[in-house]
């Protein structure tokens, strides 16, 4: 059973940058689907980007392409989500999770999830 961990979240401006990584307690990276979700205060959970094993292939939320790429080291079992440009909207509880089917944008389809990172972008 993968476990994840987040870090890099913070306090930053709008217009900013920030990476965060994910972190996997096993090989889990050339097994599965790994995506990150946000939550924002008071919103449900949505999907912000995903990327399949070996990092072969992205997909994107509308709101986030252009500004946000997401990544993998296979070789340190790490994930990373590079946010650019950020904007107050961006702000929300970020979650890195692991998931088995290619190109899903829904919660239902990762088994696994981390704890979160927070990220706050003041305007």
């Amino acid at each position: 059973q993968a476990q994840l961990l987040e870090s890099g979240g913070g306090l930053v401006q709008a217009g900013a940058s920030l990476r965060l990584s994910c972190v996997a307690s096993e090989r889990t990276f050339s097994r599965y689907v790994m995506g990150w979700f946000r939550q924002a205060p008071g919103k449900e959970r949505e999907f912000v980007a995903a990327i399949t094993m070996r990092g072969l292939s992205t997909w994107y939320h509308e709101s986030v392409k252009g500004r946000f790429t997401i990544s993998m080291d296979n070789a340190k079992d790490m994930v990373y989500l590079q946010m650019n440009s950020l904007k107050y909207s961006d702000t929300a509880d970020y979650y890195c999770a692991a998931g088995d089917v290619v190109g899903s944008t829904y919660m239902a389809d990762y088994a696994y999830w981390g704890q979160g990172t927070q990220v706050t972008v003041s305007s």
